[in-house]
C-alpha cells in the first residue's frame, strides 16, 4: 500500500512539473498579427498563408546608434516588435553602441538571460547577485569575449577605452523587457515619495528631488 502511494505522489510531482514547462510549438511559426485586438500573453498569431518574407526580416544592425546621451551608449533592439516572425520563438538580439567611456546604466531583463559579445572595442560588463549577498561578478572583455548576464539580475556594461564600443546582446525570449534601475526608481510616474527613496538610498531627500529632476 505505502509503495502504491508513493508511486502516485511521484506521478502527480512529474504531471506538474510537465504541466509547468513552456508548450511545445504546434505549428512551424506564429507571425505576430499587431492589429489584432486580442489580448493574449504573447501576440495573436496571423494566419500563415499571409506570412510574407518581411516578417522574418530586418535591417539595420550594420548602422551605429546616436550615442550622444547623458549615459553615452545606444540600443539597437530586434524583437518581436521589429520581427513579427519573432512571436512566440524564443529569442532577440540587440546592438548595444559605446561611446568612448560611455556606459549601459544598471538594468534587468525581466524576461531574458542574455549573452554579450564584443565585436569592438573594450568593455567592463557586470552583473549582482540577488540578496542577501548582493555579489558583484565583473571582468574586463576583449574584442570577440563572451559573458552572460543571468536572467533577471541587475547587470551594465562600460566602455574603458577613448574610442568606440560595439557589442551584439542575444536574449532568451522574444519580448525580454528592459528595467533601467536609475529611471524606474528616480523617473516613475508618478514618482515615488522622496521620503522613501531618502530612507531607502539613506541620504537626504533634497539629494532625491535632485536626481528626480533630471528623469
Amino acid at each position: 500500500m505505502a509503495s502504491q502511494v508513493l508511486m502516485l505522489a511521484c506521478l502527480a510531482m512529474s504531471c506538474s512539473v510537465i504541466l509547468a514547462s513552456d508548450p511545445s510549438s504546434l505549428q512551424d511559426f506564429c507571425v505576430a498579427d499587431n492589429d489584432s485586438p486580442v489580448l493574449v500573453n504573447g501576440l495573436v498569431c496571423k494566419d500563415p498563408k499571409l506570412a510574407q518574407p518581411h516578417d522574418f526580416f530586418f535591417s539595420g544592425l550594420h548602422l551605429a546608434g546616436n550615442t550622444s546621451n547623458p549615459v553615452g551608449s545606444h540600443v539597437t533592439p530586434v524583437t518581436v516588435a521589429q520581427i513579427p516572425g519573432l512571436n512566440y520563438l524564443g529569442i532577440s538580439i540587440a546592438r548595444v553602441d559605446y561611446a568612448p567611456w560611455g556606459i549601459n546604466p544598471p538594468h534587468t531583463h525581466p524576461r531574458a538571460t542574455e549573452i554579450l559579445t564584443v565585436l569592438e572595442g573594450r568593455l567592463e560588463v557586470g552583473f549582482v547577485t540577488s540578496n542577501p549577498e548582493n555579489r558583484l561578478i565583473s571582468k574586463i572583455l576583449e574584442k570577440g569575449d563572451v559573458f552572460v548576464f543571468p536572467k533577471g539580475l541587475v547587470h551594465y556594461q562600460r566602455n574603458v577605452e577613448n574610442w568606440n564600443a560595439v557589442a551584439i546582446a542575444t536574449l532568451s525570449s522574444q519580448n525580454p523587457g528592459v528595467i533601467t534601475i536609475a529611471n524606474s526608481v528616480f523617473g516613475s510616474k508618478p514618482k515615488i515619495s522622496a521620503d522613501i527613496l531618502a530612507k531607502a538610498f539613506q541620504i537626504d531627500k533634497k539629494v532625491v528631488y535632485n536626481v528626480q529632476s533630471k528623469f
